[in-house]
């Protein structure tokens, strides 16, 4: 019987490359596991090399373990709806608009999901305008909570407006205390949550991908009523995006009023890592899903636009 063939790309152009590599090795190794064909394909600057590589592979399906852009902002789903190349994970539409946290927050906001509070702002903006501290300053279009200042003293805006580069802008907005959240959703279902608790400072890119920084609480520790609502959060962005495959969603859980805790949305990610330390497969472990489990789940729902 002929093996299913599976093309994994994975590397990319984006700032978040190493952690794609990561994520596609170990699809690569569960896929093999598995029994299938697989061929790793490393997505570099030279698009004509990646488009000749899988026409000459003829993949079944492809496997999209690219994380940030040209990954998971909607143009390599674009390619491959082309291509006529089925696809894990969420399609172009719902990737763009899921790769751009403003936009996504005011889909959110629309469907009755809190967010925090605040916009797209420009460095200019930023000093007239004197945003009240304490504030989050992050890129609208990168994961991997790549360059995510939190500002809460006058010291520590000067530093940044000192190093924001020209022209750009960032996504600011009212900090929220509180504990940090995740909740994925598998095929159109909450798999479940995660508490992220960083050994020091807050969940930033060092803490994600350094052994022994964090720890992950699953399920998250939640009252029964705000578990349930965060999982019908997490459903209701997922849908109106029109997400597919797996998304996380990132949420604070603000209990500093234990009588009327808060639960704000920050972002979705659609195309979660799958790394050692990631936190989906650890959500679909405390499930008694497997890690290879998990990636055989993803190649049902894979499919072009």
């Amino acid at each position: 019987m002929k093996k299913e063939k599976i093309a994994v790309v994975m590397g990319g152009i984006s700032n978040e490359r190493e952690i794609s590599l990561a994520s596609g090795k170990g699809v690569s190794s569960a896929l093999e596991r598995l029994g299938y064909d697989v061929k790793q394909i490393d997505l570099t600057q030279d698009l004509s090399k990646f488009i000749s590589e899988l026409t000459n592979f003829q993949p079944d399906i492809l496997f999209n373990a690219l994380h940030g852009r040209f990954g998971e902002d909607g143009r390599i789903q674009s390619l491959l709806n082309n291509m006529h190349i089925p696809y894990t994970h969420s399609g172009a539409k719902a990737s763009e608009i899921g790769m751009d946290k403003s936009r996504t927050k005011e889909i959110a906001k629309q469907i009755g999901v809190p967010v925090a509070e605040g916009n797209l702002k420009t460095k200019e903006q930023m000093q007239i305008e004197q945003f009240p501290l304490p504030y989050v300053a992050k890129p609208n279009d990168e994961g991997s909570s790549l360059d995510v200042h939190i500002v809460r003293t006058e010291d520590e805006q000067e530093a940044l407006l000192k190093q924001w580069p020209q022209g750009m802008k960032y996504l600011v907005e009212t900090y929220i205390p509180g504990r940090e959240l995740s909740v994925a959703v598998l095929n159109n279902q909450v798999l479940g949550s995660v508490e992220i608790v960083p050994k020091t400072g807050f969940y930033d890119y060092t803490n994600k991908y350094t052994d022994g920084q964090t720890s992950h609480l699953v399920p998250a520790p939640l009252p029964e009523k705000d578990a349930e609502k965060i999982g019908q959060y997490a459903l209701a962005v997922h849908q109106a995006l029109g997400c597919r495959g797996v998304s996380r969603c990132d949420f604070r859980y603000d209990d500093t009023n234990k009588d009327d805790p808060k639960i704000v949305f920050l972002e979705i990610n659609t195309n979660p890592g799958m790394t050692p330390f990631s936190l989906v497969p650890d959500i679909a472990k405390s499930k008694k899903i497997t890690y290879d489990a998990l990636v055989n789940e993803l190649l049902k729902e894979a499919r072009c636009d």
